[in-house]
């Protein structure tokens, strides 16, 4: 397999098929084909078969694939044996909202811990989430050795909140703001706009 050549739609779909399949194998299910996955999924069956030609020659006609090989291969390739601890920064109504979300129940992420400049909130527990002055970020997230950050700040203070997380060592961003934001070479940047979200749904709407 060729990391370099898996494209960014399947890899935004591996964490469904994982999903997917975990649940089969809980039901004993041994094998699954790709029509099955496009009725559970709605994926289209062609598409599955794609995705899953990236990792090599995966099923066979008249059998389909086997469910727990296709686990062991996603286990491996999203790191769910790895659990991923996240600091969020922004702890408004999405931030709050974030928190309470319990990601650790569909993937291997925990949020660890949350910044904000609100002394409301500041060196409070959300959820059994501690929350910190922002400008505890550099230590905190060096202390913890967390890599992964949720960026929910107004759109005015997104640039120098990113230049605080990558000053401290975060490698990977999602980033909630509408900013378009600068980052070295060796950070990962995930945009999630939720109104263009919309705005894409609305317009394949229109085109069904």
């Amino acid at each position: 397999m060729d990391d370099n050549k898996i494209s960014l739609a399947t890899t935004r779909r591996l964490p469904l098929y994982y999903r997917c399949l975990s649940e089969l194998n809980e039901k004993g299910e041994d094998k699954v084909s790709s029509a099955v996955l496009e009725r559970l999924l709605k994926i289209d069956a062609a598409t599955v078969r794609r995705d899953f030609s990236y990792f090599g020659q995966m099923g066979r006609r008249g059998y389909g694939y086997d469910v727990k090989i296709l686990l062991e291969l996603f286990n491996d390739v999203l790191k769910q044996d790895t659990a991923a601890n996240v600091a969020i920064v922004g702890v408004g109504n999405l931030g709050h909202a974030l928190i309470n979300f319990k990601f650790h129940k569909t993937g291997n992420a925990r949020i660890k811990m949350a910044f904000d400049v609100n002394p409301e909130v500041v060196d409070t527990i959300q959820s059994e989430v501690p929350v910190y002055d922002i400008n505890e970020i550099k230590q905190r997230v060096r202390d913890e050795k967390i890599e992964v950050a949720i960026l929910t700040v107004p759109n005015s203070q997104a640039q120098r909140v990113t230049d605080l997380l990558v000053k401290a060592g975060i490698k990977g961003i999602m980033n909630f703001t509408t900013e378009i934001i600068d980052v070295p070479y060796n950070v990962t940047i995930h945009d999630v706009d939720l109104s263009l979200e919309l705005q894409a749904l609305i317009y394949s709407m229109d085109q069904d």
